[in-house]
C-alpha cells in the first residue's frame, strides 16, 4: 500500500518542523523521524541562535563575522539575505511560544530585554538562548504547535530507506522526487511514501566519527539518500569538531557549550597553564576551527588526553543560573564547575557541506528540498560561525515553505512500485555490521579528523572502498534493518567526505592538510562538488 500525502519531511529537528508548519494550511503533511519525535540535533543544541536584535548590533557586523569565520568560501548572498530574514523568524518562533532567556534592564521600572550570549567568532552580544538548554526549549515549542495541526502526521520509529525518483523508475526528463522507501522499526515492513514535494531536513553526519557530540541518529541519511538518488552534494570536507566536549570515561558526547568561553572561560593545559594567546589575538574566543587545532596541537605536544576548561574565576551562582544543564550534568560526573575546570577534547560536531541547495532549499532533482545540516547553502563556507545554524534553519525553510506552495507541481502519474526484497534472508552475522560500524568510525578519526595528511586520506579512501564492497553485498543478501542501514550510510558519507578532502589541495577553514599548510588563492570561492557517476 502507498500512503499518499501533499508534502513528505523527513525529519523532526527545527528545519523538519518549523517546515511542515508552514506549509500544512496547504495540505496534508507527513512528518517521518527514525526515533521519537523530540530526538533530533537540534534538541542538543545548547548555546543558542545568532540574529541581531540589539541597538548595538547590525547585519553589516552580522554579515562580516560570518565572512570572516567561512574563510572564503562563503556565498555573500546567502548570508546577508539569511541574516536579515533571521530577526523576523525569531519573531515568530516567539509567537509560537519559544521562551527565550531574558535579563532585567537596570533601572527603576523592572523592564526586561532578551539575554543575548556572545561565542566564538562574534564581534557582539547576538546569541539568543534559553539558559544552555535552547535547542529542547525550540523542539518543545514547535512540537506544541504541531500537535494543533490537525493535517500533519507523525510517523515515529520510520526509517526512510531511499528516495524515489523519476530516473530510478527509468523515466526520461528532468529528474522527480516522487516519495521514498521507508521502514517501520518495529515490524520490520517497508512501506511506500508518495509526495510531489520531499523535504529533507534529517541533520549531519557526527557519528562518522569515533568521538561526537552528536546523538546516536546523526549517520549521514539525508547526504547518503540524496546522493544515491543523483543530486550534487558539496564541500564534505569541512567537518566542524566543537573545541570542548567533556572528558570523562563515562559521559558519552556531552557539549560543554561555546558560550561557556564566551561568559570567559579560559582555556589551560592540562597542568592549568592559558594557551590561546599563542594561536589567536581572541585567544579561547578564536573561531572554532583555531581552538580545535590548537587543543589538537597542545595534547599531541604534551601527550595527555585532554585540555582543562576554567570558569571558576566566575561567581558561583551566576554559572549555575547562566548553565544549569551543565553544571548538573558535570556534578553528577564528580565534576564541580564553580570549584574545578573541566577536562575537554575536541569531537565531530557540525557537518558544514552537505546537499547542494539554494538558499531556498531547492536542490537539483525536482520537488526535493534539503534545509538545515543535511544542505550546503554557501552560508557556513569553511567554517561555521558558532549558533549560525539553528538560525539558518530557520530562515531557509521559511522560505521552501514559500517557494514549494507558490509554485506548486503537477500531480505524480507514475505509478511506484512496492519495495522489493528479492531472495534476501534475515542476517545471520550482525557482528559484522558492528565491526564495520566500529571499524569505520575508528578511521575517520584517525585518518580523517582535526589535522590531515594526502597519505592518511588514501588510506582511508582505501579500506572505505573495501568496506562499501562487502556493506552492498550485505545489503542485498539479506533484509533491511536499521543498524544495516546506518551502517551502508556511515560509510557512503565517510567516502564522500575522504573524497572532498583529496579534491582539496589546500588548508582552509576547517579542512587541514599538513600536505598543504596554507590556503590557495586559486580555490577561494571553489566549492568541491561530488555526484554518483551514472553507469551506462
Amino acid at each position: 500500500m502507498t500512503r499518499r500525502f501533499d508534502f513528505l519531511v523527513l525529519g523532526s529537528g527545527i528545519a523538519g518542523l518549523s517546515f511542515a508548519l508552514n506549509v500544512a494550511p496547504h495540505g496534508r503533511v507527513a512528518i517521518i523521524t527514525k526515533k521519537n519525535r523530540a530526538e533530533s540535533n537540534t534538541n542538543y543544541a545548547q548555546g543558542g541562535i545568532a540574529a541581531v536584535t540589539s541597538k548595538e548590533d547590525s547585519f553589516e557586523l552580522h554579515v562580516r563575522d560570518t565572512l570572516e569565520a567561512g574563510a572564503g568560501l562563503c556565498k555573500e548572498d546567502v548570508v546577508r539575505t539569511i541574516v536579515q530574514e533571521g530577526p523576523a523568524r525569531i519573531a515568530e518562533l516567539i509567537e509560537l511560544g519559544m521562551r527565550f532567556s531574558e535579563r532585567e534592564v537596570p533601572g527603576p521600572n523592572g523592564a526586561r530585554e532578551l539575554d543575548l550570549g556572545k561565542e566564538g567568532g562574534h564581534s557582539r552580544r547576538r546569541i539568543l538562548h534559553a539558559k544552555d538548554v535552547t535547542g529542547r526549549e525550540i523542539e518543545r515549542a514547535l512540537l506544541a504547535a504541531i500537535a494543533s495541526r490537525a493535517n500533519i502526521e507523525i510517523f515515529e520509529d520510520h526509517f526512510a530507506i531511499d528516495l524515489i525518483t523519476s530516473h530510478k523508475l527509468g523515466q526520461e526528463g528532468s529528474n522527480r522526487c516522487l516519495g521514498v522507501y521507508v521502514l517501520e522499526r518495529k515490524s520490520g515492513l517497508v512501506e511506500t511514501f508518495a509526495a510531489p514535494v520531499v523535504f529533507l531536513a534529517t541533520g549531519g553526519c557526527g557519528k562518522v566519527y569515533l568521538y561526537t557530540t552528536n546523538p546516536d541518529i546523526a549517520t549521514g541519511d539525508g547526504v547518503a539518500m540524496a546522493y544515491r538518488a543523483g543530486t550534487a552534494v558539496a564541500n564534505m570536507e569541512f567537518i566542524q569538531f566543537h573545541p570542548t566536549c567533556l572528558y570523562h570515561p563515562k559521559a558519552k558526547s556531552f557539549l560543554i557549550s561555546e558560550a561557556v568561553r564566551g561568559e570567559g572561560g579560559v582555556l589551560k593545559t592540562s597542568d592549568g597553564v592559558p594557551f590561546m594567546d599563542k594561536y589567536h589575538s581572541l585567544k579561547s574566543l578564536a573561531p572554532r576551527d583555531i581552538v580545535a587545532r590548537a587543543i589538537d596541537s597542545e595534547m599531541k605536544r604534551s601527550g595527555a588526553d585532554y585540555v582543562l576548561l576554567d570558569i571558576t574565576h566566575k561567581p558561583a551562582p551566576f554559572l549555575i543560573e547562566r548553565f544549569p544543564n551543565i553544571y548538573r550534568t558535570c556534578l553528577t560526573f564528580g565534576i564541580d564547575i564553580t570549584k574545578e575546570p573541566i577536562p575537554v577534547v575536541p569531537a565531530a560536531h557540525y557537518q558544514c557541506g552537505g546537499v547542494m541547495t539554494d538558499v531556498d532549499g531547492s536542490t537539483e532533482i525536482t520537488g526535493l528540498y534539503a534545509v538545515g545540516e543535511v544542505a550546503c547553502t554557501g552560508l557556513h563556507g569553511a567554517n561555521r560561525l558558532a549558533s549560525n545554524s539553528l538560525l539558518e534553519a530557520l530562515v531557509c525553510a521559511h522560505r521552501a515553505a514559500i517557494r514549494a506552495t507558490e509554485t506548486p507541481l503537477p500531480p505524480l502519474r507514475i505509478e511506484i512500485p512496492p519495495w522489493q526484497s528479492g531472495k534476501a534472508n534475515n542476517a545471520d552475522e550482525l557482528v559484522v555490521v558492528s565491526h564495520n560500524w566500529d571499524e569505520i568510525r575508528r578511521l575517520m578519526w584517525d585518518y580523517v579528523g582535526i589535522v590531515r595528511t594526502n597519505k592518511r586520506l588514501e588510506r582511508a579512501r582505501k579500506r572505505i572502498a573495501n568496506l562499501l564492497e562487502e556493506i552492498q553485498e550485505y545489503y542485498w543478501d539479506f533484509i533491511v534493518t536499521s543498524d544495516l542501514l546506518e551502517l551502508r550510510n556511515i560509510a557512503t558519507v565517510a567516502d564522500l567526505i575522504v573524497a572532498s578532502a583529496l579534491q582539496r589541495p589546500e588548508s582552509r577553514g576547517l579542512h587541514y592538510n599538513l600536505d598543504y599548510p596554507q590556503p590557495d588563492p586559486e580555490w577561494a570561492n571553489r566549492d568541491t562538488i561530488l555526484r554518483k557517476p551514472i553507469r551506462t
